[in-house]
């Protein structure tokens, strides 16, 4: 999630809990710098930018490691905060859940996260909440607001926070059950249209959870559909692409290539830019533009050779159209998505790469 979710999650757990003891301006700015903590991770050095991307997100998300961490630091807060050591196990408490609970809706996301680093080192991403979701955030940015405007703690203010856990809590499971449902729909929709895909991955689509994104992934190509809760199914339209492995085949053995495939779960395309292949992750962006892309080969006289990755940039600018088809989506009113309807001209039919 985004980092203004992560620290206001960790500041209402934080003002619920410690509130009465510390007061809620010190309990908030307490638990949102804890609810940060994890993705401190993005500031250590990698090797490589998809080093960078495929690792974020690893041990320092852990919950294991988490629950190891809530001591220590339970320990060092209670040197700091003398009013808090009656609470000793309670302070423990506040620091894991504000720990934990950053790395939990992460996972939610379709980014994925290592929850259980070292015993299972496979990200585990949801893909039922965008990573920014204001029906989500905005009942804990209230808390926080509210709690930094107050001197003094305040029953009505532990209601509230209360009431905001819950329904962000309920909103995720909501998200869940709709993921699953959509996706029983989706199955129907590609075998009403004569398709079988090998996978289906349904993800919330940008903001909300209200309409989906789903994929449908084929050996040689991949099918796109948007279905929102309120659609009518008979009206769906499909987005046909192909994925172009062939310009792959003879980097089976690019540690670089290998590291996007496992991180994407198999859902990615191969495309030929300015002589360049180019690996996209399917999951995260809308066709054409993807959010990652790594160029991780040069492709000349007719001949692929490796060399370092490097993060490819959108083709196209399709922001102000996306908005517009997005918001017209969101309550099920039909809308072709013109930019993906024209966006599968190949450059690479026909293309001999000699290995």
């Amino acid at each position: 999630m985004d980092s203004i979710t992560q620290f206001t999650l960790g500041a209402t757990i934080s003002t619920l809990f410690l509130g009465n003891k510390v007061g809620p301006r010190k309990a908030a700015m307490i638990g949102g710098i804890l609810g940060t903590i994890p993705d401190l991770d993005v500031l250590l050095p990698y090797e490589t930018p998809i080093d960078s991307f495929v690792f974020h997100r690893g041990w320092s998300h852990s919950i294991l490691l988490h629950f190891i961490a809530a001591p220590v630091v339970g320990e060092l807060l209670l040197k700091i905060f003398k009013t808090i050591k009656s609470i000793r196990i309670t302070v423990w408490a506040t620091v894991f859940l504000c720990l934990s609970t950053h790395a939990v809706i992460d996972a939610m996301t379709i980014y994925g996260t290592r929850l259980f680093w070292p015993l299972y080192l496979n990200p585990i991403g949801f893909g039922s909440i965008f990573i920014i979701d204001p029906l989500y955030s905005l009942p804990l940015l209230l808390i926080v607001i509210w709690a930094f405007t107050l001197k003094n703690w305040s029953i009505s203010l532990k209601k509230a926070a209360i009431v905001a856990l819950t329904s962000s809590t309920a909103y995720l499971a909501v998200g869940l059950g709709v993921q699953f449902w959509v996706e029983h729909r989706a199955k129907t929709i590609f075998d009403n249209a004569g398709i079988e895909p090998m996978r289906v991955l349904v993800i919330a689509a940008p903001f909300t959870n209200l309409l989906w994104k789903v994929i449908g992934l084929e050996e040689e190509r991949y099918h796109n559909l948007y279905i929102s809760i309120f659609d009518n199914d008979s009206n769906a339209n499909i987005y046909t692409h192909s994925r172009h492995l062939e310009l792959i085949d003879c980097l089976k053995n690019n540690d670089d290539l290998n590291k996007l495939k496992w991180f994407s779960r198999g859902f990615y395309k191969v495309d030929l830019e300015k002589g360049k292949i180019v690996i996209s992750d399917l999951r995260m962006g809308l066709t054409p533009n993807y959010a990652f892309r790594f160029a991780i080969a040069d492709y000349s006289d007719l001949e692929l050779q490796s060399i370092p990755p490097s993060p490819v940039s959108n083709r196209i600018n399709t922001i102000e159209a996306d908005l517009v088809w997005l918001s017209t989506r969101f309550f099920g009113y039909p809308a072709l998505r013109m930019t993906e309807s024209n966006s599968d001209k190949s450059q690479v039919q026909n293309t001999l790469i000699s290995c």
